[in-house]
Order: C-alpha cells, then structure tokens, then sequence
C-alpha cells in the first residue's frame, strides 16, 4: 500500500513538470534502528529457537539466511547482530557512534531532488550499492525514466557498479573507488603503462607484465612479470622489494573506472558533484526538520514502511511547494 501511493505521488511530480529524468543522484543515510547496541551478540551465540525470539523481525532475519544460494566473497558475515533486530547491521557511519542501523536509501531527480525510488537495506555499503541498482531498474519499469547520467560519492565507484552503469548506458558522475596508491615509497600501479591493444602492463624499464587469464576473487586479473626480469632490474628495490617479481592486480571493470576517471575532470562532472548535494540536503530535512533519526519499527518490512512513508510526505511537501508556492505567497494571495 505505502508502495502503491509513494509511486502515484511520483506520477504527480512528473504530471507537474517537476522530473526532468536526465540526471539522478544517489545516496544513503543510516538510520539507528530500534535496537539497544549494548546487547549485540556474535551470531552462534544466540538460540533462535527460544520462545522470546520467535518475533516478525527474527523470522524475516531467519528466512533472508535460507533465501541465500551462494556464497558472495564481498559480502563479509557480521561479528555482531542484534537479537531483537538481527537484519540490521552493526554500523559506526554517520555520526561515528557504533549502533545497529538501516540504511535509507534515496534515488533522486536532481532537477527538483523529486524522489523517485526508495529503499530500506541494512547499514552496509554493499547493499546499499546493490540497492541502487534495483532502483534504477525499477524506475525505469514503473515510471519510464532512464537518466543520462548518475550522481553519487566514492561508495559507488566500484569497478562493478561502475561497469554495470556503463553497460546500461548511464554515465557514472561518480570518484573511482581506487586503493592502488602505494604509501610506502614503491612504485604504484600507476606508474606502469596500460597497453590496451596487446592487453598487457609495461613497467618503467619497458618490460612487460602479462596475465594467465584467471580471474581471482570473481573480480580481478593479475598481471605478473618475468622472474628474470625482475633480478636484473636496476628499479626492484623501488618496485618489488619483498617479492621475486611484479604483480599488478587489474579490475574486470577497470575500463569502466578509467572512463569514470576522464570524466572526473570535465564540467559536467562538477556540475553534478554540487547538485549531489540535493539528496544530502533531503536526509538532512528529513532528520532535523522532521526528528526521524531513530526507527521504531523492526525488521526489513518495518524499515521499508517507515523510509516509503518518509519518501511520501518529503515529496508531498515538494510538489505543494513547487506547484502551488511557499505558504506566505498563498496568503498574500488569498488577501489580495
């Protein structure tokens, strides 16, 4: 229900002119959920079969653990969870205070930050960077809208993400997530030269680094050099100092992070990185000017309710705002 009337208000937004459906943007909030972080416990710790946890948010927790197929290496199993609310996660984002928290997920029309599709998942950027891709594909089967392009911070911009959004057709506004950069004086991968058309790395003594193919971790290529090569170089101390030869590591996505990269630079990126700040300033609405900090329901459901409730009455305000002028401009109105 709550679903059914958040997608006619956006109807109503787009009927007013108020979605222009180039340019999105994205982000996320934690919200504390209804859950005391003094009582979170490790998982094998707790006895889900006593009568007190036989409870809505403890089933939706127990069906999501049997709903899962396989395993996902970049999903790292939580060291805490709470029993009277175990799909929420032990997060320290946002204020930094370590709590049990959801994540409020936002996707908006930059044009008037109209939101467009919202979502509830627990505190972690992984889902709530899977999140955004059931967003968007969503949108675009409800509502008809495909941006051009896509906001959002380096949470986002994983070399997956970043090829997903490519592969759809949606320039990604986004910072590349990259831990290349060597802090202790050796040489980083930038300082070896991709060679796209014979698909292998040269390093700065003009050698070259080839890779087996073998994709490792679901994600990445290595890129390796010769042994030989290596004992004899006059850099290995600066390149390799502990190994016996080079290792690159390249993502499988890393086109798509090297196009994100260019694009860093132009104007439209800046252009979009000021107006990111919109679905900012609509969690920030909505935490000072409304108290929604803290949930007060559990679950999955329970969070999903709450966030559709919050994503109605935000948008509500912006379509009366937009279409029918700020309160004193109606008064004034109505004495003249």
């Amino acid at each position: 229900m709550f679903r059914h009337l958040f997608e006619r208000i956006v109807t109503a937004c787009m009927a007013a002119g108020l979605v222009k459906g180039e340019g999105f943007a994205v982000d996320a909030s934690v919200m504390e959920a209804n859950a005391s972080r003094y009582h979170g416990k490790a998982p094998d710790e707790i006895v889900w079969a006593e009568s007190k946890r036989q409870t809505r948010a403890v089933k939706e927790y127990l069906a999501g653990l049997g709903a899962e197929t396989e395993h996902n290496p970049d999903r790292k199993p939580p060291k805490v969870i709470s029993p009277s609310d175990p799909c929420s996660a032990w997060t320290a984002k946002a204020n930094k205070r370590v709590q049990f928290g959801y994540g409020l997920n936002y996707l908006i029309d930059i044009e008037n930050a109209v939101i467009v599709d919202v979502e509830a998942t627990p505190a972690r950027t992984y889902d709530e960077v899977a999140a955004t891709k059931s967003m968007i594909e969503r949108t675009d089967k409800r509502f008809g809208l495909k941006p051009k392009h896509l906001a959002a911070d380096t949470a986002y911009g994983t070399g997956k993400f970043l090829g997903w959004l490519m592969g759809a057709g949606i320039t990604p506004h986004i910072p590349v997530w990259d831990k290349s950069t060597r802090e202790d004086g050796t040489l980083s991968r930038s300082d070896f030269q991709w060679d796209k058309r014979r698909g292998v790395y040269v390093c700065p003594n003009n050698k070259v680094l080839h890779t087996s193919g073998t994709v490792h971790d679901g994600r990445t290529l290595l890129y390796r050099a010769s042994k030989l090569d290596c004992d004899t170089c006059p850099l290995k101390a600066r390149c390799c100092p502990g190994q016996l030869a080079r290792k690159i590591p390249r993502d499988v996505h890393e086109d798509a992070r090297d196009m994100a990269r260019r694009l860093m630079g132009s104007k439209a990126f800046v252009k979009s990185r000021d107006e990111r700040k919109r679905v900012e300033m609509r969690f920030a609405h909505l935490k000072i000017q409304h108290g929604f900090e803290r949930m007060r329901l559990r679950g999955l459901s329970g969070a999903r309710d709450e966030f559709h409730l919050a994503a109605i009455v935000q948008n509500l305000k912006t379509l009366a705002l937009r279409a029918l002028g700020p309160p004193a401009a109606l008064l004034s109105a109505s004495f003249a």
